[in-house]
């Protein structure tokens, strides 16, 4: 755990994707930073050609994807968050993923990311691998990989 003054909350940004990896980095989140803000951070990946649709059109799909991250919380994370009675809230960025955590995290001054491993087999492995590998790389806080 990162040296701090007991008295200063931390900003802890969980990468958040509905997988079982994420809800165990919720999980890890939540036990190692108690009494610090959690930040749940939800990446809509979408093509180059519908970045260029629109401002409007991007500004109405990241409201709704907002409204649907509250709603999409299973079950077990929201009651994992009652039950350890957490400060958190739920952000919604669009681009890629690791590109969007990292400067979200650096626009909000977030002091350490928590992001979950997938798992050893098939192309989720390598997609989404690659992606806690990145943010290690570009993060300037910390990082923790959680298995």
């Amino acid at each position: 755990m990162p040296a701090r003054d007991r008295d200063v909350t931390m900003t802890v940004l969980v990468a958040y994707d509905g997988s079982a990896p994420a809800q165990t980095a919720i999980e890890h989140a939540i036990d190692r930073y108690p009494d610090d803000e959690i930040v749940l951070l939800r990446v809509i990946e979408m093509s180059g050609g519908h970045l260029m649709a629109g401002w409007d059109l991007l500004q109405e799909r990241l409201k709704d994807a907002q409204d649907e991250g509250a709603a999409e919380l299973s079950e077990a994370v929201r009651d994992l968050i009652d039950d350890a009675d957490v400060e958190f809230r739920i952000e919604t960025a669009v681009g890629k993923p690791a590109q969007e955590i990292v400067e979200f995290a650096e626009d909000e001054g977030v002091d350490v990311i928590v992001v979950g491993s997938h798992g050893r087999e098939g192309v989720s492995r390598v997609l989404l691998g690659n992606v806690a590998e990145r943010i290690v790389r570009r993060a300037p806080m910390t990082v923790t990989v959680v298995r």
